[in-house]
């Protein structure tokens, strides 16, 4: 689905105007607003109920902006950039002085995009156009040609993510101005985000781009996350992506016995396996390979969500690398659901 001209033009007022437009990534909807104006970007915290300290990735319309907005860029960061953006990674750098604190979180890092979603491209291309036709904000360096779209996820806080324009209508409603369709997500989960600013690339949060995939480029695997002092990024949270029905993760060949003991309280069960016969319960079948299941994951969580169901019961993912970052977003939504 293409956005029309009128859309576009009205969309990129709203940025320059320091109003929030919904956009379609590869990855899920974001909650748009321009990244280099502190009181836009209130507007996002203030629509999703997301706490002030909690950092936003800044989406950007090519390489060509990252000097503008990081500095002392490493060799390695370049390539990442190279061989997957535009694309679901994200990079942590160290930030500009100027750049908003915010938009980090108040740390000394920002996180660096460029999406790989051509109505996200096309609108990122025409704001940084409008926003160097107008030099800025009274002219100062935070804006221009190299201007960015702060863009978390187009949800309350917390909440499942939304890869369908419907999802995020139903999540916002009219805290958002605008919402550009560009269809499903193709990727259905959130970047996978590198932290590039310290002497070796850590992996702060799995995604689509798997360490595999890092290897091959940076010739080494890079190491995951676990020091405290690592820097706070987007869905870090020990709580995340949750359905307000109760989430259990139950291993395969505990699940039949498990929902056979609750035939009096109905489930909604999301399993990449058929269902046993005669199963009371609502059940739904995802793809059983890891790019097929995050793409359909969070469509399947929130009609469950919505469902007359007591509780989600999800069959634990096969404990391998291509399936971790959907083992991250089920832990997460575990120990945010109910709530």
């Amino acid at each position: 689905m293409t956005p029309s001209e009128a859309d576009y033009r009205r969309a990129v007022a709203l940025l320059c105007a320091g109003e929030l437009v919904a956009i379609p990534t590869e990855t899920v909807y974001g909650l748009g607003a321009d990244a280099a104006n502190p009181a836009a970007v209130a507007k996002i915290f203030a629509a999703k109920g997301r706490p002030a300290d909690h950092p936003l990735i800044v989406h950007l319309a090519g390489r060509d902006a990252v000097d503008h907005w990081a500095e002392h860029v490493p060799d390695a960061a370049w390539k990442l950039m190279e061989s997957f953006w535009p694309g679901p990674l994200t990079l942590i750098l160290k930030k500009r002085s100027w750049v908003p604190a915010a938009v980090t979180g108040g740390q000394d890092t920002v996180g660096l995009r460029v999406p790989g979603h051509p109505v996200a491209l096309e609108l990122l291309r025409r704001f940084a156009a409008c926003r160097g036709q107008s030099g800025g904000q009274s002219g100062d360096q935070s804006s221009g040609e190299h201007a960015g779209i702060a863009a978390p996820s187009a949800n309350r806080f917390g909440r499942i993510s939304p890869t369908t324009a419907a999802h995020v209508a139903e999540e916002l409603g009219g805290r958002v101005p605008l919402i550009l369709d560009g269809g499903p997500c193709r990727v259905g989960i959130e970047s996978t985000i590198i932290d590039c600013s310290r002497a070796e690339a850590v992996v702060l949060r799995p995604g689509h781009i798997s360490p595999r995939h890092l290897a091959a480029v940076l010739g080494r695997q890079p190491a995951i996350a676990t020091a405290v002092d690592a820097p706070r990024v987007s869905g870090s949270l020990a709580a995340h992506y949750a359905p307000r029905t109760p989430l259990r993760l139950i291993a395969g060949e505990r699940l039949a016995d498990f929902l056979d003991a609750r035939r009096d309280n109905r489930c909604g069960v999301l399993s990449p396996n058929p269902p046993p016969a005669d199963i009371p319960h609502d059940w739904r079948r995802l793809p059983a390979d890891p790019v097929g299941y995050a793409h359909d994951l969070y469509d399947a969580l929130r009609t469950l969500d919505r469902a007359d169901v007591n509780l989600i019961v999800v069959e634990t993912p096969p404990a391998e690398p291509a399936w971790a970052a959907i083992a991250d977003r089920l832990r997460r939504a575990a120990a945010g659901s109910g709530q």
